[in-house]
């Protein structure tokens, strides 16, 4: 298992696979690198995928510190400088994508090409979950918070004619007060300004009926990256990726092609 050192000496896992054009994916909130176990081979013919496990999961430090998507950013550099990477194009979804602005907005010589997943722009700006779904998240019941995270991350078709394992829940060896981390992280998230950095080529992808992150976010996301597209996938829910990627792997690669230095 490969490791790079964080600028304050937090050691960070990384995952390689596939050969071609470095292609960085990245996972969403409290989860690592398994979040892409299935999709990354649709991109590893082309590219070199790269992921890693976030600080505070998998085989990563845990620090019990404050955490945050500018500094999870930075910590995407180390790796890319590990590798000697000088530019990459990047796949965020979820708070992955949060992660994937600060990226590109303030590291825009590492960034050649970016998609954006089921994300938001953050702040006040954005448009956040129901109340009701908050609620649901957090009820004290364990196994029917996981019942209600599931039905915002997938269909009921597909939940019907699927047993899992689902890579997208969260990674169940964090610590507790790592997986508070991450929330605090995401939730402070605000790029809004920062947006308008971003003069790279630029794919908004998002689940029409999203309602863990509402899919309006992804036209805030291209109203302020200057020429961003935006493809929404009709039924799709928050793990739009893994559910649906024979119609969003395709869309990823086309555009990734489309756009390759």
């Amino acid at each position: 298992m490969p490791y790079a050192e964080a600028a304050d000496g937090v050691r960070l896992a990384y995952q390689i696979a596939g050969a071609g054009d470095p292609l960085v994916l990245l996972a969403g909130q409290a989860n690592n690198h398994h979040w892409w176990d299935d999709v990354r081979t649709d991109f590893q013919a082309a590219h070199r995928t790269i992921t890693l496990d976030w600080r505070g999961t998998g085989d990563s430090d845990k620090p019990d510190e404050v955490y945050s998507t500018a500094g999870f950013a930075d910590d995407v550099v180390a790796v890319l400088d590990d590798l000697g990477i000088q530019r990459a194009a990047v796949y965020g979804t979820s708070m992955g994508g949060r992660v994937a602005q600060w990226l590109a907005a303030r590291h825009p010589d590492r960034v050649h090409t970016l998609v954006l997943g089921c994300t938001s722009p953050g702040g006040r700006n954005s448009v956040e979950r129901g109340p009701a779904i908050r609620k649901s998240l957090a009820q004290p019941n364990k196994a029917a918070a996981r019942q209600a995270l599931l039905e915002l991350m997938y269909t009921p078709a597909w939940l019907a004619s699927t047993s899992g394992p689902y890579n997208t829940l969260g990674d169940p060896t964090m610590p507790a007060y790592a997986k508070r981390r991450h929330l605090y992280a995401s939730n402070k998230h605000d790029a809004w300004d920062a947006l308008a950095d971003i003069h790279i080529p630029t794919l908004v992808l998002h689940g029409s009926d999203d309602r863990f992150n509402p899919a309006a976010n992804a036209d805030l996301l291209a109203e302020r990256i200057a020429g961003a597209r935006v493809q929404l996938i009709p039924g799709a829910r928050h793990a739009y990726f893994d559910e649906f990627r024979t119609v969003a792997s395709p869309l990823v690669r086309e555009f990734l092609d489309g756009v390759r230095p």
